[in-house]
């Protein structure tokens, strides 16, 4: 698997990361899960995980051709919003020796991989959306 660096965002000892592959998916590096809270509440495959990452990590989408990180919705198990303002991204274990690497990964970072279709989804706004919210013009 060929991997293009999107982006990430570094403070110190926190580097979630985002890569664009030659598969047509994304991988998101992220912190692991420890909460059990948290874990409880998703429902995690064989050959699946979470990682949580910083919402801005998904402004770098920007760099392969999508809106910059403006989710129009969040839709579980996929990705979910967590009460600390990051989101829980779910996705296979990526345990492709070549993509690994070419990733530099802490012990409390993993890698897991979305298509990029499931996150184009998460960015358009669903058909037959509420209209009753938008503005009425004036009469």
């Amino acid at each position: 698997m060929k991997l293009r660096f999107l982006g990430k965002n570094s403070k110190v000892g926190d580097c979630p990361t985002l890569y664009a592959t030659d598969r047509d998916t994304y991988l998101v590096q992220g912190w692991k899960i420890f909460a059990n809270d948290l874990l409880m509440q998703l429902e995690v495959s064989e050959g699946e995980t979470a990682v949580e990452v910083p919402t801005e990590l998904f402004e770098h989408l920007a760099k392969d051709g999508l809106p910059a990180g403006e989710f129009r919705r969040l839709e579980d198990p996929l990705m979910v919003l967590t009460p600390g303002g990051t989101y829980v991204v779910q996705g296979r274990v990526v345990t492709d020796p070549e993509a690994l690497s070419q990733m530099s990964i802490p012990d409390y970072e993993t890698v897991v991989e979305v298509s990029k279709p499931a996150i184009v989804a998460l960015l358009e706004e669903p058909r037959g959306a509420d209209l009753q919210h938008r503005p009425q013009p004036a009469h």
